[in-house]
């Protein structure tokens, strides 16, 4: 059977443009010899559609486009498996299904609800969907087919050491020669060889060919890089499409061997190609055709600009200097170099005159109290209201610099640079925006200036300052937050891997508090198993240092 892997990117709520998408690329995929297309998970609805499920009308929409869509199919001949929501109609239980609807013919011929429901990290289908509680095997072609939705396929007691659930779908599931799975997968980094090697495991259990269907594209936070593919009954990765971009793999259950789509799994390839992905596909779909930002002439703030470039074009992107009487000469010269190298547009603004102003007008209120963290803050929120001008004026999005070592343990300011739409790098760590600069200036993507990778971090709110003043160096810190935040460590066990204790319960108490920060801050483009975002749900109000 010759199958087309509909891998698309589909945009949250845009029932009519995502259908548009499916029907064009099933009509092509049947020109070429498909005889069964199959789509991502929730492809219809896009994912994840969050609260827009708890209106009925988007339901009833999304049924009868759903309805179209088979009418449009049946012309082409050909079959296709579909994702979507459907109603749950027990009587009992949440009023949804996530299901994988097949059809044929121009006729709904079955449709299998998702079993198993993740509730960890960023998932939380429990809240809008009831499980299903059967399997779904279907013949086409002379084949038996399993339907499996995502999560259903990722609870194999043969690959994993600690199952999530009690409920394997595929345990006692009736013999088929092809699994299908549609998936809505969001990249993190390393997560695709972890998919290759699950998969493999799951045909060789089975021997059969298994059709794994992704999504790509941006959605909000959450990145997802395709990265459809088919594994033979041996194991062997017969075809794999594109990573993040959209593809339709054809495959030929007969002869399913081809090259796999080129791909690369350096770390800072993946980081570089995810974050480009999110930048732009989060523009796209807010409506934002430029984006704003500062530049510091700092490494982060150069990184975020070629990220942008990258995703929108240099002429879609313009940095905005904003010098101080603490900033150094190299600070103005580094981004303007960087500006001529990436092709951007920039505008200097001199704050020293609203630092003036604000310091006249605070003058009788403040005296007798030396300057402090307040007059540095208020440098930073004059840069921050300067910047808001520009988006309100010239209606560009302000992307914010800021990256996860400063946004973990509060080291920026709020209603200063926090300012913004969305955090770009606020998922990577300061040692790692050092590692992918370094990688991009050598993979040709872009030319940050060597004084950027070679200088201190300085904030520049007083004289002669280093981020180090008020942090430990990077390197230890970046360490100390892996394991306080990623493998969710006691200080116990981070001091005894050599950290001094003192430092270790300060960066534990700097996150605590730092809290009421991040919630108010931008959407951060997730790469990594713990970003901060709707995965991240600690309290506000909170006195235990939770990593004691």
């Amino acid at each position: 059977m010759r199958c087309a892997l509909l891998q698309i990117n589909s945009t949250v709520g845009d029932l009519d443009g995502n259908a548009e998408r499916i029907v064009q690329a099933a009509l092509k995929a049947a020109g070429q010899g498909a005889q069964l297309c199959v789509t991502p998970e929730l492809a219809l609805v896009g994912y994840p559609p969050r609260d827009l499920l708890l209106y009925p009308a988007f339901i009833d929409k999304a049924e009868e486009v759903l309805l179209s869509i088979a009418g449009r199919a049946a012309k082409s001949g050909v079959a296709l498996i579909l994702g979507t929501v459907g109603r749950n109609r027990s009587g009992s239980g949440k009023p949804l299904h996530n299901q994988a609807v097949f059809i044929r013919a121009g006729r709904i011929e079955a449709r299998y609800s998702k079993r198993l429901l993740p509730t960890y990290d960023i998932f939380d289908e429990a809240r809008y969907f009831e499980p299903g509680n059967a399997s779904c095997r279907i013949e086409h072609q002379g084949l038996r087919l399993a339907l499996t939705v995502c999560e259903d396929i990722w609870n194999d007691s043969a690959f994993l050491t600690s199952p999530a659930y009690a409920l394997d779908p595929l345990a006692g599931h009736p013999p088929f020669d092809l699994l299908v799975n549609l998936s809505a997968s969001p990249f993190t980094v390393g997560k695709q060889l972890l998919r290759q090697d699950m998969l493999a495991g799951l045909t060789r259990k089975y021997a059969a060919y298994v059709l794994y269907v992704n999504m790509t594209g941006g959605d909000d936070d959450l990145i997802f890089d395709g990265r459809s593919m088919c594994v033979t009954p041996a194991g062997e990765l017969a075809a794999r499409a594109r990573a993040f971009a959209e593809d339709t793999l054809l495959v030929d259950t007969e002869a399913p061997a081809q090259t796999p789509a080129e791909d690369d799994f350096t770390p800072e390839a993946e980081i570089w190609r995810a974050l480009v992905t999110g930048t732009r596909d989060y523009c796209l779909k807010t409506g934002q055709s430029s984006v704003i930002l500062g530049l510091s002439g700092g490494i982060d703030s150069s990184l975020v600009a070629a990220i942008a470039v990258k995703a929108l074009g240099a002429d879609k992107v313009r940095g905005v200097l904003m010098p101080s009487p603490y900033s150094s000469g190299h600070s103005v010269s580094d981004a303007l170099e960087l500006a001529r190298n990436l092709d951007i547009k920039t505008s200097t603004l001199a704050i020293e005159p609203a630092m003036r102003a604000y310091a006249d007008i605070l003058a009788a209120d403040f005296a007798g109290r030396g300057p402090d963290v307040t007059e540095e803050n208020l440098q930073a929120r004059i840069r921050g209201n300067l910047l808001m001008a520009f988006s309100n004026k010239f209606n560009t999005l302000l992307l914010t610099t800021g990256n996860k070592s400063e946004i973990s343990v509060g080291y920026c300011t709020i209603y200063g640079d926090m300012c913004g739409g969305l955090a770009v790098i606020g998922d990577l760590y300061k040692t790692e925006v050092f590692r992918l600069c370094r990688w991009i200036n050598a993979a040709g993507e872009a030319r940050i200036p060597e004084n950027v990778l070679q200088k201190a971090p300085s904030a520049e709110l007083r004289p002669d300052q280093t981020d180090q003043d008020s942090l430990p160096p990077y390197a230890e810190l970046d360490a100390i937050l892996q394991g306080l935040l990623e493998e969710r460590l006691p200080a116990s066990e981070i001091i005894a891997a050599g950290h001094e204790r003192e430092t270790v319960l300060k960066v534990a108490n700097l996150v605590r508090v730092a809290e009421f920060k991040r919630r108010q801050a931008a959407p951060v483009l997730k790469i990594t198993n713990q970003a901060f975002g709707v995965g991240w749900r600690m309290p506000i109000a909170c006195r235990q240092v939770y990593a004691l």
